[in-house]
């Protein structure tokens, strides 16, 4: 592999931040072109490429798609929108016709194709913000999974994983916090946290003012209690888990 600068790249990425707001400008067809290109050099099993890449434009389609991303404004500002799916449909298709028996019908087929999704998508993020784009994940994807389904037109053995808005940047909001890393890496094994471990990883988010206003514009004693009770409560976890194994039963992956 070719050494780049790792000073430059290293710093490059450590200043990446998610784009919402973005200009008119549209993204040149060429441009585009080449970052899924290189997206799709991506690591993938079995070099199979079990996913697909939707690359949406169009004004109408994005303004159907907009509900499935509870409205959020960057799915019809953003001049493209991608989604990137699990997609077994394309390489069984390829089996069934060269006479070999596809099992890619099944829930680890599904999870091998949603990483390939995932991988892929993250690629071009970076290769998208190394040509000057902003991007943004869309979270909301696997919510709204079956609407996205109708609204492509996706076939058996496709789902959409993770959708990212990306045009050149309006905005350049400030740097998001992330905890130590010693919270999220372990060496040779996992360590589990002990009390005195959680206080410490969490003190400085916790005792931010920003999040410090967060807890008081929601009415809460402490900042996970905003993330149980008002951002991802456990009656909606529960209610889009099964509406998400329903699309992937009726798109053929159970």
């Amino acid at each position: 592999m070719p050494k780049l600068k790792s000073k430059v790249m290293l710093e490059f990425l450590n200043q990446r931040r998610t784009i919402r707001k973005y200009t008119d400008k549209s993204i040149d067809a060429e441009l585009m072109n080449r970052l899924l290109e290189v997206a799709c050099r991506a690591s993938n099993t079995g070099n199979m490429q079990a996913y697909s890449i939707v690359v949406t434009t169009d004004a109408e389609i994005k303004q159907q798609l907009a509900p499935a991303h509870f409205n959020q404004p960057m799915t019809t500002q953003a001049p493209a929108v991608l989604t990137f799916c699990a997609d077994f449909n394309r390489f069984t298709k390829w089996c069934e016709q060269r006479e070999a028996d596809a099992g890619y019908n099944n829930f680890q087929s599904f999870i091998a194709s949603a990483i390939d999704a995932l991988l892929v998508a993250q690629t071009f993020a970076i290769a998208a913000e190394s040509e000057g784009l902003g991007i943004c994940y869309l979270g909301t994807t696997t919510y709204n999974a079956g609407e996205i389904v109708d609204i492509l037109q996706l076939p058996k053995l496709v789902v959409p994983i993770i959708v990212i808005t990306v045009g050149y940047p309006a905005e350049m909001p400030e740097l998001t916090d992330r905890l130590p890393l010693e919270a999220v890496v372990h060496n040779d094994v996992y360590k589990d946290f002990t009390v005195e471990n959680i206080d410490r990883l969490y003190a400085e988010k916790e005792n931010s003012e920003f999040y410090k206003n967060f807890v008081a514009e929601n009415n809460k004693q402490t900042l996970a209690q905003v993330f149980t009770d008002v951002r991802y409560t456990r009656k909606n976890n529960e209610f889009f888990s099964e509406k998400f194994i329903e699309v992937l039963k009726k798109q053929g992956f159970f």
